[in-house]
């Protein structure tokens, strides 16, 4: 029965809720609540890719393009055998907050295609992606809707769609995505971007909250692009001991703690964390409530739900993945005074950087890394320096916070562009 409640949230009636509760704190018009609870384009794609036996399978993909009211739409692709419109509604929902919070000029989308890229060979993943893109290439482009790398897609997954484009087009159009690798006008510092503004704003509470980074533990769920950067930049520039971290298939635990490279290297080799020398196994549920100091979920939604919230000890949780904690938990946990940083805020820096790197594009000029993570620096202390005074002025949870920071915003944009006609 603990589990039940993970099975039956769906995250877009999350998202609708969580958006109820600001509207009612901001005193917002019914109908303006109504508008930013839905989305204001949804597209459902299904089409045919030759697999590598000679077989036709047909595959069905979504694009939602949430909010623009800030600006063009933007967001990630994720490529995923649990894959549903209701998801990908929810997190093009979020990325609208998540870009408004972070003061730039975007609104939220989100893809998606149901498949399971792990039994795919390179050349499936590449013909069923072109095939993808080549069908929302209708309502995709660099002043409409700029997608991103996101759940078991990557760099080489958007330079199949730029060039894709690019050939529909007929003229390089490096801007329609971003995420991409460098050598086709990717940005220095994207890779690690999100796990770079993480910590950020770990760093950010830690100093607010009196908590001491250098010798703080900290557990990982989740250890892709985000959960991997993370531990090792905590590690590197933070001091802190990295004592836990999981993957799809479990984790591993030491109290001592470990080097979070050597534990991405024997991932590479062997497919799973698991079985690192000097750990000991751990499931994904029981990482949640180790005692540590920080904890950053960095995996799939509804991680911490009102089944577990009452046994997490962290002091400290930041939110790598999109949507992990359910409203319920969110109550759970602020009355135990565990600070929550959340996703829309926390896990800000990967749209930042892409931001910056689509920037860079239109105006074909790139920037050093040094540049690009001075810049992400300033945009997350800013935006983290917002929602704390509002969470402090307002005595709610970070969460509320932030969406009321990013709703506000979203609402200003309404009233001074206007309803058309």
């Amino acid at each position: 029965m603990a589990d039940e409640p993970k099975e039956t949230l769906n995250p877009f009636e999350v998202a609708q809720r969580q958006i109820d509760r600001v509207g009612k704190r901001l005193k917002l018009d019914p109908g303006v609540l109504e508008i930013l609870k839905h989305p204001k384009r949804e597209l459902t794609v299904n089409f045919p890719v030759r697999m590598d036996d000679g077989s036709i399978r047909v595959y069905t993909g979504y694009r939602v393009q949430y909010n623009d009211a800030l600006g063009p739409f933007k967001g990630g692709i994720r490529y995923h055998w649990n894959v549903s419109l209701d998801e990908v509604r929810a997190l093009s929902c979020w990325m609208t907050w998540k870009c408004s919070v972070m003061g730039i000029p975007y609104g939220g989308a989100k893809g998606g295609v149901i498949c399971n890229p792990k039994t795919m060979s390179k050349g499936e993943n590449e013909r069923m992606t072109r095939r993808y893109a080549s069908a929302i290439s209708i309502i995709i482009g660099p002043e409409k809707d700029i997608p991103a790398p996101d759940v078991y897609t990557d760099g080489q997954t958007m330079a199949w769609i730029m060039d894709t484009i690019s050939m529909q087009m007929g003229y390089a159009v490096p801007g329609v995505v971003t995420g991409k690798p460098i050598a086709i006008g990717g940005s220095l510092g994207r890779d690690e971007a999100t796990s770079r503004g993480l910590m950020y704003a770990t760093r950010e509470a830690a100093s607010r909250l009196g908590v001491k980074l250098r010798g703080a533990t900290v557990a990982v769920q989740g250890y892709g692009n985000v959960g991997h950067h993370y531990a090792r930049l905590m590690a590197a520039e933070q001091g802190s001991k990295i004592v836990a971290v999981s993957d799809s298939t479990g984790g591993i635990y030491s109290p001592d703690g470990f080097d979070p490279v050597k534990v991405l290297a024997f991932k590479e080799k062997t497919g799973s964390v698991q079985g690192y020398p000097g750990t000991k196994k751990i499931t994904n549920e029981a990482l949640l409530e180790l005692d540590v100091g920080i904890l950053a979920p960095c995996a799939l939604e509804n991680q911490i739900t009102s089944a577990n919230a009452g046994r997490i000890k962290a002091k400290i949780v930041a939110e790598g993945a999109n949507g992990p904690t359910t409203p319920e938990a969110d109550d759970i946990l602020y009355k135990r005074g565990v600070t929550v940083l959340p996703d829309i805020l926390a896990n800000g820096g990967g749209v930042t950087v892409s931001y910056f790197e689509w920037v860079q594009n239109l105006q074909e000029f790139f920037w050093t890394k040094e540049e690009v993570d001075s810049k992400l620096e300033f945009h997350m202390v800013k935006a983290f320096k917002s929602v704390w005074e509002t969470h402090a002025k307002e005595k709610i949870d970070m969460r509320q916070a932030a969406y009321m920071v990013a709703i506000a915003r979203v609402v200003e944009a309404y009233k001074v562009r206007g309803i058309y006609p």
